[in-house]
């Protein structure tokens, strides 16, 4: 069993890398290079490649798999199978922030777990492994990583929009829309937490935190519409 987080990558992956240089490169955050004596070079026009390759294996993948989908829906699904989040979660998959290489700063600050990074090393990790191995192998990557999410196209529509996908199942089902009320804003003013709960009526349907208002609604809408579905879901006596 290695310990090494780039051979741990490649199990993940399962596939190895015939040219472990690039796999490097795409775990390299700038602020690495920044400090280096002789910079090598970071992840950013990996990045930009790996984002083309996952565009277009995505639009094929879902091209062949429905279909039955027109074109606008195809769009909505391939938007919510490459939108930050789900990038973030692909990474984590792979475990690729424990891979990265970054600046004593941005180590410090956080860096292994910030979206921002793990979004970029994941198609960083796509471009590098194009050029390793051509399009066939970021295919097959990217199809087993989305394959779960396929399963249920409408709730993969659900995460995309949770709060528009909250709002219509309460009007249908109930005639109300839900309200978010924020209950606290706490920490330092440059990195504050929100806590809110989403209502309807006079119903409080879940209540979390959040690094900004946005993330704590949306948070909020996906854990209220489980319940929901939940409660529609179970038997009646």
């Amino acid at each position: 069993m290695t310990d090494d987080p780039l051979d741990i990558i490649e199990q993940r992956l399962g596939r190895g890398f015939q040219n472990p240089q690039l796999l490097r490169q795409a775990l390299t955050h700038p602020s690495y290079s920044a400090e280096q004596n002789f910079p090598p070079p970071d992840n950013q026009r990996l990045e930009f490649l790996g984002d083309a390759a996952l565009g277009f294996v995505t639009t094929r993948l879902l091209f062949e798999r429905f279909p039955e989908l027109d074109e606008g829906m195809l769009t909505r699904v391939r938007s919510a199978l490459t939108r930050d989040q789900a990038l973030v979660e692909y990474a984590k998959q792979l475990e690729l922030g424990n891979g990265l290489l970054l600046g004593k700063g941005e180590e410090q600050a956080g860096g292994r777990e910030r979206p921002s990074n793990l979004e970029d090393a994941f198609e960083a990790l796509l471009g590098a492994l194009l050029l390793d191995s051509g399009l066939t192998a970021v295919d097959e990557v990217c199809r087993g990583l989305a394959e779960a999410s396929l399963v249920d196209i409408s709730s993969l529509l659900a995460a995309e929009n949770p709060k528009g996908a909250l709002q219509e199942y309460t009007q249908s089902n109930f005639h109300l829309a839900p309200s978010y009320e924020v209950l606290t804003v706490t920490g330092p003013e440059h990195c504050p937490e929100f806590a809110l709960r989403v209502m309807l009526g006079e119903r409080e349907l879940a209540r979390t935190n959040g690094a900004n208002r946005r993330e704590a609604e949306r948070t909020a809408a996906i854990q209220a519409l489980e319940v929901l579905q939940r409660e529609e879901e179970a038997p009646h006596e």
